[in-house]
Parts: structure tokens; sequence; C-alpha cells
């Protein structure tokens, strides 16, 4: 008998546990490692809901034992620092791991470079984070609520801005529930013009005319300058701000600069349309990780990620059975923007865009939808 096929696949996050189904569906005999630090899945777009209380930290961690049981994929609990020989040896701080077929699907990593970042909360970076502005929210009497988001100035889509606005318009429906919204000014701050515009022209009307409609102050157009304890200060002038949420731009992780990979203007991974890193042998790249060819409106989001995670181990496997891979990938946006009451739905692929308009409808659908979800790792 031949010896099986060693896969390797970095990350625990929606593209890497994506990739571990995609590929048990087609090969049940290939050797799957897996290597990250913790074998739990944040369930990262539930954080929007802890500030609130309808989401506690227990309901939005899910244990992965089962699954990589079921899914027969040996867990190494290590960090990545590094790869060598062409990508089929990774080194971890528990030793190294040989491969025959590598995918890389360990996220983005925010750009802490803004003077003064340790002053704001990044709502991304995780459940602590959202934990963090809940506290806070409760220990207010009032006072100036700034939030908002920037790119990567190399690289257009490497930026999260989503979660953002679901953010602001949650605190704000948060404040009136608990019928103290009169004693906080919200502020929404952008150095673009035109926030969100990668959901397209409607949905930026949309979420101007909605903070109108809120009451939610805009300081838009002013490329950043530094965060205070108790400032935002932009090229366009400064604000006071008693809590800061921020999301900066995203790079590559640290470790990828210990390999001779292909970079992006942003510091990704360079991606071809197959999802294979540009001028490496059997290495592919899913999700946040990876720089890849499309419309610049191309989101990072898990959704995305699912839909890289067939392609790329659909070409994996292609790649070692020795045919020539040919999957690509759809590129498609679509998202509830929650704001706990109800909820909008955009979606948006190369041929159409469109935006409903809100409905307690779509709020139910992204819970329930969470729920479906995480059941096929649970």
């Amino acid at each position: 008998m031949s010896t099986p096929k060693r896969i390797t696949i970095i990350g625990t996050g929606f593209g890497a546990l994506s990739t571990v189904r995609e590929i048990r569906q087609r090969d049940k005999t290939v050797d799957i490692t897996l290597i990250a630090p913790r074998a739990e899945l944040h369930y990262l777009p539930g954080i929007i809901w802890i500030p609130c209380g309808l989401r506690t930290r227990e309901q939005l961690v899910v244990p992965l034992a089962n699954f990589f049981a079921r899914m027969k994929v040996r867990h190494l609990v290590a960090e990545v620092t590094g790869l060598r020989e062409g990508g089929r040896v990774v080194d971890t701080t528990a030793g190294e791991v040989q491969n025959d077929a590598l995918v890389i699907a360990s996220g983005g990593r925010f750009i802490k470079k803004l003077p003064g970042i340790e002053h704001a909360i990044t709502p991304c970076e995780g459940i602590a984070a959202a934990e963090q502005i809940r506290d806070r929210l409760q220990s207010m009497q009032g006072g100036t609520i700034a939030v908002g988001f920037a790119g990567n100035p190399n690289e257009q889509s490497a930026v999260r801005g989503g979660p953002m606005f679901e953010f602001l318009f949650g605190i704000d429906e948060q404040l009136k529930r608990e019928g103290r919204r009169d004693k906080f000014e919200l502020v929404f701050f952008n150095p673009s013009k035109e926030p969100g515009n990668r959901l397209g022209p409607k949905a930026v009307q949309h979420l101007l005319d909605e903070m109108t409609r809120r009451n939610i102050r805009t300081h838009l157009g002013h490329k950043m300058v530094r965060f205070e304890s108790d400032k935002v200060i932009t090229e366009g002038g400064e604000f006071a701000a008693n809590l800061i949420l921020f999301m900066p731009g995203m790079t590559g992780n640290l470790w990828f600069d210990q390999t001779e990979l292909a970079r992006s203007p942003g510091g990704l991974l360079k991606a071809d349309a197959l999802c294979r890193v540009e001028g490496a042998q059997h290495v592919y790249v899913v999700g946040d990780s990876g720089s890849f060819p499309g419309p610049d409106w191309m989101p990072k989001q898990a959704h995305m990620a699912d839909l890289q995670a067939a392609a790329a181990a659909q070409n994996v496997l292609a790649g070692l059975r020795g045919q020539t891979p040919d999957a690509t990938f759809k590129v498609e946006l679509i998202c509830i923007i929650d704001a706990i009451s109800q909820g909008t739905l955009v979606w948006r692929t190369p041929a159409r865009n469109f935006i409903l308009p809100p409905s307690r409808l779509f709020h139910w659908a992204k819970r329930w939808f969470e729920g479906i979800y995480l059941k096929q790792y649970r």
C-alpha cells in the first residue's frame, strides 16, 4: 500500500476548518495535520452582540476536539514560526512538520502603527475586546463614543469595516433600550468620504442616512493622525472621545517574514485565482491571509473564506494526484448589517449589487445562520 499524502493546514478560523471539511468530503484517506495554538473556533461574527448581552464568550467559543476526531485530523498545539524547503517543512514552537501540500489559513493581522492606538479597542481582535467594550459601556455615565475604521494604504481589500457599522448601530440601540442614549454622543469617523463603499454605492448612502436618522455625527474624509486617551485627531481636525473603537487595516502574519513566499504590496500572501501562492509548489492560501485577484471590493469575511476553501481543497488534491488544478472560486459579498432590533441585507457579485431595507427578519436570520453554521463544528 502507498503511504497516504500529508496535508498540513495552518489555523482554526473559518477558512482552515472549511478546508478540512472540503478535503474530507473529497478524500477520506489523506493524512491531515492542523497547526494552531488552541482546539477552538471563535465565532467572531457574534461578538457584535456581546456588549448588549445577547451573546457570551461561552456561546461563541466552539471546542473542536469532536470535530477533529470526526474528520480524522491530527491537531498540533503550536504557533507557526516559519517555512523551509519551499513550504514542505513548517517550523513551529513544537518542532517541525513535514507535508506534501500546505494550506495557509492563519488569518490576518491588524496594523497597529497609528500613534496612540493603545487608547482604542480593536473589536475584531476577539471576544476579549468585545467584553472590554461591554464593561466600559456599563461603567460609563455618559460622554462621546467614537467608532471608526481604516484600510491598508497599500491594499484596498485588506479592511474589515462591516462589523464597525454593527457596533455603531448596536450601541445606539442598546443605549436607547437602557434609557440613556441622551447622555451620549456617537461619532463615526473614517478617512474615506464614502465609508463602506465596498458594499456598493446604495449601501453607502443607506449607512450614512441611517447615521443621520439615529443622530450619529460623522467625521469623514480626513486621514488619521493619532489617538489620545480622550480624543481622536485627524488631518481635518480633532474631537473628544471617552471611548474609541477602531479597526485598522490588515496585513500578513509576522511569521510570513520567515518564509520566501510571494507577498502582495499590503503584506499578504500573493495568490492566483486557484488560491495557489504564486511561485510555490503545492502551497495554497485561504481567507484573510491571502491577496487574491478580483474586484477591489472582494470582502474579507467568513463567506469568502468558505468559497476559497472549496477551491483550494479541490486543487490541493488534484495536484497531489498529478492532475492539473483548475478550480476557481466565485467572488460574492453577502452580509447582514445588524442593529439588534433589525438587520439590513447587502449582496454583491460582479454582475449585481442590491440592498434590502432594514427588517426584524434579517436580525433573526443572522442568529439562525449562526446556529446552523456552528452545528457542523460542535
